[in-house]
């Protein structure tokens, strides 16, 4: 994450000296040093050095910065290069999928509250809609009727963006002391909730083998 030197570095020079991309920028620093709550037109204005007005030339209003922020967290996930999954010219699909998955979430944790961003405006049809593609990507390689190959990577997306939500806001809670040790979060061992469990399960990976399994039984039996 960014540090408090990441999000003063642009509250230099004149407020025409600003594009939108350096708000969008600025913007992202201040999210990861103090949170989506604290994410407001007046704080980026203050770190800019401008008026809360001068940002509305770059920005219309706050749901469109956020719509720019969310787009910028997932285009800065790792990228899947989609050669790496044919073999003897066959593409395995599911380890595609689950590999643009992996990619996503990691991108969304590289942000604090990057998830409950991304998921907002996705709500709102604003933005973040690249997230959709790239797992979509994997599933159109199997799946050839379009409207199920995007109810299933819809359905990915919000087992996504709902386990990293949970995380980060178990991440943030444990961090306040305010969870019980039992069941505290940290980046190693977020997903678990007993330290004694003989057998611990990716939950993450198993929720989306189960989705894609579910699909590829789905279409056999409709063949």
């Amino acid at each position: 994450m960014s540090n408090s030197q990441d999000t003063n570095r642009l509250a230099v020079g004149t407020a025409g000296s600003y594009s939108r991309a350096d708000v969008v920028e600025t913007a992202l620093n201040i999210l990861d040093e103090f949170g989506l709550a604290d994410l407001s037109m007046r704080r980026l204005a203050g770190v800019l050095d401008v008026q809360p007005s001068a940002l509305y030339w770059h920005v219309p209003n706050k749901q469109t910065l956020l719509a720019l922020v969310a787009d910028q967290i997932i285009d800065r996930a790792a990228v899947v290069n989609p050669d790496d999954f044919v073999k003897a010219g066959s593409l395995d699909w599911k380890a595609r999928t689950l590999a643009e998955a992996t990619a996503i979430r990691d991108g969304l944790l590289a942000f604090r509250d990057g998830a409950e961003v991304v998921s907002s405006t996705l709500a709102l049809g604003l933005g973040a809609g690249e997230a959709l593609a790239r797992i979509r990507a994997g599933i159109d390689g199997f799946c050839s009727d379009a409207e199920v190959a995007r109810v299933a990577a819809e359905s990915i997306l919000f087992l996504v963006l709902g386990q990293v939500w949970h995380e980060q806001q178990r991440m943030q809670a444990d961090s306040l002391g305010v969870v019980a040790p039992a069941v505290g979060a940290t980046p190693e061992d977020a997903q678990l909730a007993n330290e004694d469990e003989v057998q611990r399960i990716d939950s993450f990976e198993f929720g989306i083998q189960l989705i894609l399994d579910g699909l590829e039984k789905k279409l056999a039996a409709t063949r």
